[in-house]
């Protein structure tokens, strides 16, 4: 079985030219010359960045995902290939409605029709690791309509299969391409891996939605569907049913009424609210995953779905975001190659003026300029020929957000054309590092730290008391004694002093 597959693989390779794309960068220059030899049957008419997607769309669902995930990774790609891998489109055939069903009978241990008042066998929504269904809860079990993801049936045995596959050919790679040690294909498809794994897990994906459901539960931008916990399983997920229009269907957002300018640049605040107030975002944000609710109490919102993809941060990471973000904006880019600096991304013996002059290059042009004239892609590549330069550590973390980057950059064009992203983000991050850096960062921290006081407190008489016994010198030791005997009748005094203390603060806080 892996043998054939494997040699279908190089068949299609082949018959795409990816096999010349490849060998051309062998040293030596033979492997290019005896591939050359075949290239009357080939289709190579067509540009290299559209041959290899059509290569990948031939070789299924788990290589088109892969395309999907190099995209992202412009640090490695050239910025052809990278846009037109971000071009693949995660949709193939549903699979029967018969295997649909036994796949719902296998996760609850009894039919769909025991589980669910209504159950649509047709799918609605197709992809490589799941599809979805419409259904209706039983009675007493609330009676809403839902929408069901179910996991492709024996989707760990493939996955398993390809990545196997993947991983040898990226050892290939790495030992007949020039580049393949630099560019580090088996780490590519070790970080693949673990994304796609993790999609295989539907209770990790509710937990997502979940989670991402409680940051916006009051927002009157974003909508994101309730998870209906007690039919969750690993391989069945059950969420509300969400109803609007996809983005991506500009006429009928029109005649529903949707102002588009509103609308763009509601998404640059989603994404920024994401990322900096939650340090948990989205990071699957294609135009098949996001609809625009058109019913009269949430016209005009964003409305989430597919949930297996999210991207988190650290506090260390959004600050530093945040301050770069802000340094762009103020056009310091000085502070900018300080930070990097400062964060260890980029060597301490960095030269700061060199760096800031580089920097300087690839951002100045994109200023005051609206959405349509920047591509995000080409300053993103430069900025990563820049970071190689000098020797800076793309930060693996960064990955995902990059990808939702160039996602908000397709969905602002499509969107509004002239929408500026510097003008729309900059008030909401200079409002962030003051909620960070400010009086409220203070009140907050307080807030946090109240239960350790109330603690603490009370126990600090006796630490300060042991401590100064312990580390004292052996000539004081008469006068420790004496402080000792004193502070023993002060005890009871100073005692309830840090609990009536503690109370207070505690109170304050905690209301």
């Amino acid at each position: 079985m892996r043998l054939f597959r494997l040699a279908k693989i190089l068949s299609v390779a082949s018959r795409f030219g990816i096999d010349e794309m490849i060998f051309e960068h062998e040293p030596s220059g033979r492997l290019a010359a005896l591939s050359r030899l075949f290239h009357f049957w080939r289709r190579c008419d067509s540009p290299r960045a559209v041959r290899l997607r059509l290569a990948l769309e031939a070789l299924g669902p788990i290589f088109v995902k892969f395309g999907q995930v190099l995209s992202t990774r412009r640090d490695l790609l050239p910025l052809d290939i990278a846009d037109e891998l971000a071009r693949l489109q995660d949709r193939v055939p549903p699979f029967s409605p018969e295997l649909a069903l036994a796949q719902i009978e296998e996760a609850y241990g009894r039919p769909a029709s025991a589980v669910f008042a209504e159950f649509d066998s047709t799918a609605v929504a197709s992809a490589s690791v799941a599809q979805v269904h419409f259904a209706r809860l039983r009675p007493e079990d609330g009676g809403h309509e839902v929408a069901v993801k179910i996991l492709r049936p024996n989707m760990h045995e493939v996955i398993a299969h390809d990545l196997a596959l993947l991983d040898t050919l990226a050892g290939l790679l790495e030992r007949i391409w020039s580049d393949g040690k630099r560019l580090k294909p088996r780490e590519v498809v070790a970080e693949f891996a673990k994304y796609l794994y993790d999609e295989l897990d539907l209770m990790r994906e509710a937990a997502n939605c979940s989670q991402l459901r409680r940051n916006f539960i009051d927002s009157k931008l974003l909508l994101v569907p309730e998870v209906y916990w007690d039919h969750c399983t690993t391989t069945v997920m059950v969420m509300e049913r969400m109803r609007g229009i996809p983005i991506s269907q500009n006429e009928a957002l029109t005649a529903a009424g949707i102002d588009f300018p509103a609308l763009s640049r509601a998404g640059v605040e989603i994404f920024f609210t994401q990322v900096f107030r939650d340090g948990f975002f989205h990071a699957d944000m294609h135009p098949g995953n996001i609809f625009v609710a058109t019913d009269e109490v949430h016209h005009g919102k964003y409305v989430a779905l597919d949930f297996g993809i999210v991207g988190t941060l650290t506090d260390v990471d959004k600050n530093y975001l945040a301050q770069n973000f802000l340094a762009f904006f103020q056009r310091d880019y000085k502070r900018v190659a300080l930070a990097h600096i400062e964060a260890g991304w980029a060597p301490a013996d960095t030269r700061v003026d060199e760096f800031e002059a580089a920097i300087r290059a690839v951002c100045e042009p994109v200023f005051d300029r609206p959405l349509h004239e920047i591509s995000f892609g080409r300053v993103l590549l430069r900025l990563f020929q820049t970071s190689r330069r000098f020797n800076v550590e793309i930060q693996p973390q960064l990955v995902m957000l990059q990808k939702t980057l160039l996602n908000i950059e397709g969905l602002g064009r499509q969107l509004d054309p002239n929408l500026d992203l510097w003008t729309t983000a900059k008030p909401f991050l200079e409002r962030w590092m003051k909620d960070q850096l400010g009086w409220r960062a203070f009140d907050r921290g307080m807030k946090q730290e109240a239960p350790n006081w109330a603690r603490i407190l009370p126990q600090l008489p006796r630490l300060v008391h042991q401590t100064l016994t312990r580390e004292a010198p052996a000539d004081l030791a008469p006068v420790l004694a004496a402080l000792a005997a004193a502070q023993r009748q002060q005890n009871r005094l100073l005692g309830l002093i840090a609990v009536l203390l503690a109370a207070a603060l505690a109170i304050h806080y905690f209301q």
